[in-house]
């Protein structure tokens, strides 16, 4: 019994079993959840010709579900310090789920982002639980690796939704493609249930209601959090600016691909899957913050190769942004647990919040600018910001280090 209650108290390293548990959960959990947000990202050329809707009114089928995640990682976020995590990562599958069954029978384009909205809602259990589960549950010197293992699943997520929905819509149909993600969304579910420890460290706030709102609102008056969140916006304008309209660039001349063949080119995901835990590792042995402004200018790099005029060019840039923006991307979410020292489920969420607030406007917001400009112009600008971004912050603690 004395053994039992040990575990219970301190967290877990990579050596417990737990803590494995831990990852393997939050990693279907994740791959679910992200396959989820950006099923819809390689058939918006689809939708425009289905439904006969405009470029800017397709890529809402995306930024939509991104506000109803914000939606939800606020209140959910919220409510996970003071209720516990792993009810909301668990049933966070379901609810998502379910919106699948239904989507294939809709006819109309606004009854469809209407049901990603409330599906973005739905799905929001998960990211605004799991980073502070994580802080909680694993031993300090096994968070950077634990977040980079999770945000890994987040790239393998990403990949596997996009690469399967544009084979299965190319091959079949995008409403047989739904039921197939929806029948898979119930089957994990009940693998997370089963497999998912419950929480031995979590803390539930006794605060009254409104105190506990100024203590969520007091991550906004911290200078370093408010670094780490426009980072974390930057980033994902510039790296779902680059994805949302890669298809509709490649589908045109000089390349004229097929939906199949251009969603052959997100399995660059797979060098986000590696790249993060290398990064995890990296950050231990060479520091995170020094780690994360390399990765910032290696996803530069990236992107820039995108333009290149030939499509083994743009295969390789693809691999080298995201090998560069989930380097940056898992460090930068693994600073938040370390420079928030209450309500971390709150601080996590203002992270992801920010985060995609960067995917809302990456997929809709830089629609005037590919519209009116193409993709050279929006290319080199989503290049520019994150580098720039760095630049100026790095420059303004030289200055202040300096003064102090």
């Amino acid at each position: 019994m004395e053994v039992i209650a040990f575990m219970e108290k301190r967290t877990y390293t990579v050596r417990d079993r737990e803590f494995w548990k831990i990852i393997a959960s939050l990693l279907l959990a994740s791959l679910f959840i992200f396959a989820n947000i950006y099923s819809v990202q390689p058939l918006l050329p689809v939708f425009v010709s289905d439904f006969g809707v405009s470029v800017s009114t397709s890529s809402l089928s995306l930024s939509l579900t991104i506000i109803g995640l914000i939606a939800g990682l606020v209140i959910l976020g919220f409510f996970s310090d003071r209720n516990g995590r792993r009810s909301y990562i668990i049933w966070s599958l379901l609810g998502s789920a379910i919106p699948f069954f239904i989507l294939p029978f809709v006819e109309s384009f606004t009854v469809f982002l209407v049901l990603r909205l409330i599906q973005g809602f739905a799905l929001a259990g998960v990211p605004a639980a799991a980073l502070a589960y994580i802080s909680e549950e694993i031993d300090r010197k096994n968070i950077a690796y634990a977040t980079a293992l999770y945000i890994s699943s987040n790239a393998l997520g990403g990949m596997l939704g996009r690469v399967l929905t544009g084979f299965l819509t190319d091959a079949f149909s995008w409403q047989l493609t739904f039921f197939a993600f929806g029948v898979t969304g119930i089957a994990l579910f009940i693998a997370v249930f089963l497999l998912l420890p419950p929480s031995h460290h979590f803390e539930p706030s006794e605060l009254s209601f409104s105190k506990d709102i100024e203590g969520f609102l007091f991550h906004l008056k911290n200078p370093a959090l408010l670094v780490v969140f426009g980072l974390g916006a930057i980033l994902q304008i510039a790296f779902t600016g680059v994805w949302t309209y890669l298809p509709f660039h490649l589908e045109a001349p000089p390349f004229s691909m097929s939906l199949q063949a251009i969603s052959y080119l997100f399995f660059a995901y797979g060098i986000g899957v590696i790249g993060s835990p290398m990064a995890g590792r990296a950050a231990e042995a060479f520091g995170l913050r020094r780690v994360r402004i390399i990765g910032v200018f290696i996803f530069s790099a990236g992107v820039l190769m995108t333009l290149g005029p030939e499509l083994w060019m743009v295969a390789i840039g693809l691999c080298v942004t995201c090998l560069g923006f989930f380097t940056a991307h898992s460090l930068t979410a693994a600073s938040v647990g370390q420079q928030a020292t209450h309500h971390k489920g709150s601080a996590s969420s203002l992270y992801l919040v920010s985060y995609y607030i960067g995917v809302a406007a990456g997929s809709s917001l830089l629609s005037p600018i590919w519209t009116r400009f193409g993709w050279n112009v929006l290319i080199i600008l989503c290049a520019a910001m994150p580098a720039i971004y760095v630049m100026i912050v790095t420059w303004y603690r030289k200055r202040a280090a300096s003064i102090a």
